[in-house]
């Protein structure tokens, strides 16, 4: 039976006592209103350990003021029920009071240049807001695995830096992203989408792959790709915030000629959505 989690304290002792029971436990961070990108990550996550805990906490710290903290989907009861089909154990869901109870954080966990890349330029504090739940979730829970999507490539590479960085003994995963029959990312946000957008969003997907076909083809020319991406979402009445490719282990701006190993990201604004996706070139 899924147990859900609300404090701190209770979920210290779950953690604790599943440890000396000499159970491996892994965590599966997220912010609610799953779908099945997130049950994806707790198949994973079962893959891996004998226990599953599944954090569901919308962070105000990684959301800017003009963004849709009030309005991000919540749907606990939903949740649980889905969390339960998949037999997770633990359901971690603090309230924002719980979580910070002195109001904001005065303590921030930054991983520099890495925040700053890609998303980061538009969303200046997003990331740290990130890296900072993110280590408060390490010390309650004390997982031994951490699953994450390959979704959303610039969080995991910036939290495995974190983990890399502060010693944490948590082996950090990725899961390839779980895509709807058009292509797009699944993404709690896509239910801001009236239909129509729906549509024009698969064109976000489709710009990757014909970058991708022609990195294949040989194209190694960096702006020719990021050109051919922005054209095709130009087709779909889409013009992206960003269109970028970079190192994947380390967010840096690829040279003009592409290396063999390549990271093409982009962020789309669609409607009330802003939507993120990626694709590896080469290895």
């Amino acid at each position: 039976m899924t147990q859900l989690v609300d404090t701190i304290s209770e979920m210290r002792r779950w953690s604790q006592g599943a440890r000396q029971r000499g159970d491996v436990v892994a965590l599966v961070p997220t912010m609610g209103a799953l779908h099945r990108g997130h049950l994806a990550l707790v198949k994973r996550a079962r893959q891996e350990a004998q226990r599953v805990v599944v954090s569901i906490f919308v962070n105000p710290l990684q959301f800017a003021p003009h963004e849709d903290w009030d309005r991000y989907p919540r749907q606990l009861a939903n949740d649980m029920a889905a969390l339960a089909d998949e037999q997770v154990d633990v359901v971690f869901a603090p309230s924002v009071e719980e979580m910070y109870p002195q109001g904001d954080s005065l303590t921030r966990v930054s991983v520099a240049s890495m925040a700053g890349a890609l998303c980061g330029r538009t969303r200046p504090t997003h990331f740290d807001g990130v890296t900072t739940v993110v280590a408060k979730l390490f010390h309650i829970v004390q997982p031994d695995v951490a699953v994450f999507g390959e979704k959303d490539w610039q969080q995991l590479t910036i939290i495995r830096r974190m983990v890399s960085d502060l010693n944490f003994p948590v082996t950090v995963l990725g899961v390839p992203t779980v895509r709807e029959p058009s292509g797009l990312a699944l993404s709690s946000r896509n239910q801001y989408l009236s239909p129509e957008e729906h549509q024009r969003a698969g064109a976000i997907y489709q710009s990757l792959v014909r970058a991708k076909e022609r990195y294949q083809q040989g194209e190694r020319h960096r702006d020719r790709l990021i050109d051919l991406v922005r054209a095709t979402l130009h087709e779909a009445g889409l013009t992206p915030e960003y269109v970028e490719i970079v190192d994947p282990g380390t967010l840096e701006a690829c040279p003009a000629s592409l290396p063999s190993s390549a990271l093409l990201a982009v962020a789309v604004p669609v409607g009330r959505a802003r939507l993120i996706d990626n694709m590896l070139l080469g290895q």
